[in-house]
């Protein structure tokens, strides 16, 4: 079994998706690495050799992925709140920071909802 930058690659699957599952590192980018050292796309993570995997860790080295990609992600979203921007304040208060509209949707951002005691209409 593959282990590179913590993450344990699956055996079954080919090298160009067994990259996609280190953070950071999708298709795109997978697919530069494995081109810029040599490797086919076609080959399992079964059959790497350990020269390739050493390989792929040094070429890794060029990329922000896993630990300190997920670290600066929050660090980003830690200024944009301190800042007090826009984007910030929907970030406080989990609500969706793109754009969408909230009036019906975004209740994965928002939660599950909460029955409130007392709102039920009266018919007379």
């Amino acid at each position: 079994m593959a282990r590179i930058n913590g993450v344990d690659l699956p055996k079954s699957k080919r090298i160009i998706i067994g990259l996609t599952y280190i953070y950071g590192i999708g298709v795109q980018s997978s697919r530069k690495i494995l081109g810029s050292i040599g490797i086919s796309e076609n080959l399992r993570v079964k059959e790497l050799s350990e020269d390739d995997i050493v390989k792929i860790r040094a070429e890794l080295t060029h990329f922000v992925v896993e630990g300190d990609l997920r670290r600066q992600t929050n660090s980003d979203v830690r200024r944009l709140m301190d800042n007090g921007s826009y984007r910030g304040i929907r970030h406080k208060k989990k609500l969706p920071v793109r754009g969408q509209r909230t009036h019906t949707n975004a209740r994965t951002k928002k939660g599950k909802r909460v029955a409130i005691a007392g709102k039920k209409k009266v018919t007379k």
